[in-house]
């Protein structure tokens, strides 16, 4: 078995967001916050030393790679705040043409400011892909 190495700790998500230097950052960060925690009804955790994630769910590939991780969740990098939306919804694509300046990677969406972009729409993106979650992992 080939295990994730980030983890959830209990490190704590207020110390995290309060050693966020930039206070635009820190706010964008703090509304994420309550934006996941609203789709989610759960409350944040730390996965590992960066990582604010919300739920969590366990996979398992083919490959024999197994695993817990984060329904959703983001981390306030250098240049960006990556919000995990784990798995692809049926109304992603259509919801990313509404929603305004972003990046995105396989499981990342990448935002410079929550100013950039639609926040409803965020919100069902989030929504979208937690959805897909469950649906995949139970």
């Amino acid at each position: 078995m080939i295990a994730n190495t980030i983890v959830a700790t209990d490190a704590g998500v207020e110390a995290y967001l309060a050693a966020i230097e930039d206070p635009k950052r820190r706010a964008d960060c703090d509304a994420i916050v309550k934006l996941m925690r609203a789709v989610t009804k759960k409350p944040p955790v730390m996965w590992g030393s960066s990582i604010v994630g919300f739920d969590s769910y366990h996979y398992r590939y083919d490959s024999g790679r197994e695993g817990d991780w984060c329904v959703t969740g983001f981390y306030s990098r250098k240049g960006d705040i990556s919000v995990y939306l784990v798995a692809a919804g049926p109304k992603q694509e259509s919801l990313l043409a509404k929603l305004g300046r972003y990046r995105i990677g396989k499981s990342c969406l990448y935002l410079r400011s929550l100013a950039d972009v639609d926040v409803k729409v965020l919100r069902e993106l989030v929504e979208d892909s937690v959805a897909e979650v469950k649906r995949r992992h139970g």
